[in-house]
């Protein structure tokens, strides 16, 4: 049986490597759905086999075009594996690595900057030899370039055509033609661009990495004699009593026994108000404690915690790529010979009708250098992550870059009622009176025959009409699904659905149907209908949305007409469907996309999960529903409707900046390649439009990771 495996790329330094390791493994037969993400150096694969035959073979596939690369395998969803230990010393040495490889580019950089000002002026001066300031650019190439030439003799070895081998074509022609000052410019301006890649590239990764943050790996197991000893977090069972110590995150999910604290959520919801908590509170993994001091009861085990189900969606979002990512990725692979095969040419061709060879193949030159597509197969798969990484912060969880870009602009949105617009707890909406009673008879006779019950509907009457007198109530009666008998001062009382009513012969044919009817006596006073609570943000997001340019918005729904009307015009919404099943409300979506394009659901609970599945986007509320994550293609962890306008705002700034990475990328490349050609542009702007018009980009990619309100 195929399963989906995981793992971290180490020594994984350019953005043409993940792309070739990608197509490297996706060419072999045993591996389905590969991806690989150089944003989070992360390989994700679909294989059927045993770990350690697996990992073997794909780090022979690897080896074959990065050689330095290596795959370490991860433990799948938050669990461990007989690697995890060997990664965790493998990722603090590469730290140790990456710090002590830095410093050493630094003084490399240096060092070359200051040979090559010292050649410049050997060669300024005329008592010195010739010889003198040729040997110091020598030095000067040598030291800042040998790191280039290297991956270029690998690249050579692979027949790739990547940013390294052509800075290295373009040092030895220009060195031959002995033009050893511009040789040495190209190697330190090189060095200098690709010193700033690292770092923003560096910056950007941590700060993504910086989610993963959010889950304790230990625990605080609370013992009979009521110490607490700390164990690894993986190993808590559910049912399992934790401590939970002042300034502590919470491990895993649970619900508060005893204590109270304030927690900081916004890890998990991305709101910064800080939460009061009791006894009976919910605690996600990932909160931070204030500083009181709770034991809790863990209700669900750690690799199904908030906090790894946030990790888990981040950390996987890169194999759902953006259109935009897949387009770039095969420009690349087709731009990259063309503009090869036009610098050839541009070198052969004029020489051949009486140019001059020296100049000619110092435009070929140029032309070569500026050609390396890596400011977009860099900038735009990061702009995607940092965009995914930056709604996580926000507490939108997004399963992909294409998800991003399909709700840009979403031409339809489209909500559930229960759990969505409205909460969980019920209130009276409505309130019908027949046979000459008056509304508040109704709802005093329902509440009187609803006191005795403890379903949710029967609270929500009682705390509508306000006191009960109960000493007047007899012989109580409840029928699951149907309603309650009783008995007041020697009268029958009804109250409940149609089936109870037609039961006791009642005619019901002056009221609509599916409301809660109430009858005394054997007459139908009335009927009352019930609903959730509007959410306090949900007209709010109504008025977000429309002022975002979505005009049409719709509400489907199985509760009953009053009850959807009620919602629907507390919320400002005009289009709604009401009375309908789970497959009613995937036809009429159908018809919404047909009509409107790209349409997004928002919904929670398990009986909107085929909604979901079937819509563009699917936006799930909440973290509490497997089957409706499961479906969503989107997740807004805090319950809030409104998150969904901030969504869309993101995203529409995440495609703003892609788009013009692409642009200045292009338009860049585009004008130093033309007067390269021309003889109007040096080996200094042919290193600016690769390395540092990839600096720039990949710079403008990582704004997206800042925070706004």
């Amino acid at each position: 049986m195929k399963e989906r495996r995981q793992y971290k790329l180490c020594n994984l330094d350019c953005a043409s490597c993940a792309s070739k390791i990608e197509e490297r493994l996706s060419a072999v037969d045993t591996f389905s759905e590969v991806s690989v993400s150089f944003p989070t150096a992360m390989l994700t694969l679909t294989a059927d086999g045993e770990a350690d035959q697996l990992i073997d073979r794909i780090n022979r596939e690897i080896s074959r075009v990065e050689p330095e690369c290596v795959a370490v395998e991860l433990s799948q969803y938050g669990g461990t594996s007989h690697t995890d230990h060997a990664h965790d010393q493998d990722h603090a040495h590469s730290h140790e690595h990456e710090g002590a490889e830095g410093k050493w580019q630094i003084g490399t950089v240096i060092a070359s900057a200051a040979l090559f000002v010292v050649a410049y002026l050997c060669q300024e001066i005329s008592w010195i030899p010739t010889i003198v300031s040729l040997i110091v650019f020598v030095l000067s190439i040598l030291l800042s370039g040998w790191p280039v030439f290297l991956d270029a003799v690998k690249s050579l070895r692979h027949i790739s055509l990547d940013e390294h081998l052509l800075v290295t074509i373009a040092v030895v022609a220009a060195s031959f033609m002995g033009e050893f000052a511009e040789a040495a410019a190209v190697t330190l301006f090189f060095g200098v661009g690709e010193l700033f890649e690292h770092y923003a590239v560096g910056r950007s990764r941590k700060s993504i990495a910086a989610l993963s943050e959010i889950r304790p790996d230990t625990a605080n197991l609370l013992l009979s004699d009521g110490t607490s000893r700390q164990v690894d977090a993986k190993e808590v069972e559910v049912g399992t009593t934790l401590q939970i110590l002042p300034f502590e995150r919470v491990p895993l999910d649970g619900e508060v026994l005893s204590g109270e604290s304030t927690m900081d959520a916004s890890a998990i919801t991305g709101e910064s108000a800080p939460q009061n908590v009791g006894p009976q509170s919910e605690l996600l993994s990932g909160m931070i404690n204030g500083s009181g001091t709770l034991t809790m009861r863990v209700i669900n085990p750690y690799a199904q915690s908030a906090a790894s189900r946030i990790i888990d969606m981040v950390e996987n979002a890169a194999q759902r790529k953006a259109p935009a990512e897949r387009l770039v990725t095969k420009f690349a692979k087709i731009y990259t010979p063309v503009v090869v095969a036009m610098a050839a040419l541009l070198a052969v061709v004029p020489p051949l009708l009486g140019g001059d060879w020296r100049e000619w193949a110092h435009n070929a030159l140029v032309f070569l250098v500026a050609s390396c597509p890596c400011a977009l197969v860099l900038s735009v798969p990061l702009s995607f992550f940092a965009g995914v990484g930056a709604a996580a912060k926000r507490g939108i969880l997004v399963k992909g870059g294409s998800y991003i870009e399909t709700l840009e602009k979403p031409g339809a949105v489209v909500f559930d009622k229960t759990g969505t617009l409205t909460t969980d707890q019920f209130a009276v909406t409505h309130v019908a009176a027949v046979n000459c009673a008056s509304e508040q008879e109704v709802l005093e006779a329902a509440a009187i025959a609803e006191y005795r019950s403890s379903h949710p509907i029967a609270r929500s009457i009682v705390e509508a009409f306000g006191t009960v007198d109960e000493s007047r109530i007899e012989d109580f009666s409840e029928t699951p699904g149907g309603g309650t008998r009783v008995t007041v001062d020697g009268t029958e009382i009804l109250c409940g659905a149609k089936r109870l009513m037609q039961a006791h012969h009642i005619d019901l044919s002056a009221l609509p149907d599916e409301m809660i009817y109430v009858a005394r006596g054997g007459q139908l006073l009335g009927a009352i209908s019930v609903s959730g609570k509007l959410r306090e943000d949900s007209a709010l997001a109504v008025k977000q949305l429309r002022a975002l340019g979505v005009n049409r918005i719709v509400m489907l729904t199985g509760d009953h007409e009053e009850a959807a009307k009620a919602a629907a015009e507390a919320c400002g919404i005009t289009e709604y469907h009401a009375g309908l099943l789970p497959e009613e409300k995937v036809e009429l979506l159908e018809q919404i996309k047909r009509e409107s394009g790209v349409t997004a659901f928002v919904g929670d609970g398990i009986n909107d999960a085929p909604v979901l599945a079937a819509a563009d986007v699917g936006i799930a509320m909440g973290l509490g529903t497997d089957a409706a994550i499961e479906a969503g293609d989107v997740v807004l962890t805090n319950n809030q409707p409104s998150k969904l306008a901030q969504a869309i705002t993101l995203f529409r700034r995440c495609m703003r900046i892609t788009r013009f990475n692409i642009a200045f990328a292009l338009i860049v490349k585009g004008i130093v390649l033309v007067l390269g050609a021309m003889s109007l542009a040096g080996m200094w702007a042919a290193v600016f439009a690769d390395v540092g018009v990839t600096v720039l980009a990949v710079l403008n990619s990582a704004r997206i990771l800042r925070k706004k309100s």
